[in-house]
């Protein structure tokens, strides 16, 4: 027996509003989910998993080829779309998006207005929330949280909560800079539109500020984060 229905509401998403998204209704029982329980809106069959206790609620919302399958919640306002995918024990709500081709999964959680994207991965016990962004080619796992404003970029790779810090807003641009591990066990900066090392970061605040108040503040916040971030490898 198929765990779902489509109800008959549609309403229109996309960029031009151009796709169609169908309302469900549960046929079965399942989790926390009962016979006649009304879901979230979704594109097409392929985006949810008949199988398990994935289920999306609300006036959560998954299209293209996205997939959300396992035991995965989506609710509250959340999007998942592109090649994105949903699974395990993971739970999407809030604002969050998740998209492009990006994968949650095991136990972890992405709330608020939080955002994954690119080819970022997020698993394990970690959380993303807030108005945080994870996306590129980021790997977020084990007990890490990154949250508020941080920007976690590139080819970041954080399992624990000693791998990020976000300080801010500081310098010239009243902004919210993030240094955090990297792929290489070393600290890169996401600073406006700076992404790179952090030797490279200080760098460019000499050529940018020279000797001033910014430059002493930014370069303090550097030494802060040489001192917070852990760089040991993985046990």
């Amino acid at each position: 027996m198929k765990k779902y229905e489509f109800t008959g509401e549609t309403k229109q998403v996309g960029f031009l509003g151009n796709i169609t998204l169908k309302r469900i209704r549960a046929t079965m029982e399942f989790g926390i989910v009962k016979i006649g329980d009304l879901g979230g809106w979704i594109e097409k069959e392929e985006n949810l998993s008949r199988e398990g206790n994935a289920w999306v609620y609300g006036n959560a919302k998954v299209w293209g080829n996205a997939k959300v399958c396992g035991n995965a919640k989506v609710w509250g306002n959340a999007k998942i779309y592109g090649n994105a995918e949903v699974w395990g024990n993971a739970e999407v709500w809030g604002n969050a998006k998740v998209c492009g081709n990006a994968e949650v999964w095991g136990n972890a959680e992405v709330w608020g207005n939080a955002e994954v994207w690119g080819n970022a991965k997020v698993w394990g016990n970690a959380k993303i929330y807030g108005n945080a962004e994870v996306w590129g080619n980021a790997e977020v796992w084990g007990n890490a949280e990154v949250w508020g404003n941080a920007k976690v970029w590139g080819n970041a790779k954080i399992f624990s909560i000693s791998h990020v810090l976000v300080i801010g807003p500081i310098g010239s641009r009243n902004d919210f800079t993030t240094f955090f591990r990297d792929k290489d066990s070393e600290i890169t900066v996401k600073c406006g539109c700076f992404l790179g090392k952090i030797d490279k970061f200080l760098e460019k605040v000499c050529e940018t500020h020279g000797d001033s108040k910014y430059a002493i503040v930014y370069r303090t916040a550097a030494e802060i984060a040489k001192q917070q971030i852990d760089l040991s490898e993985e046990n």
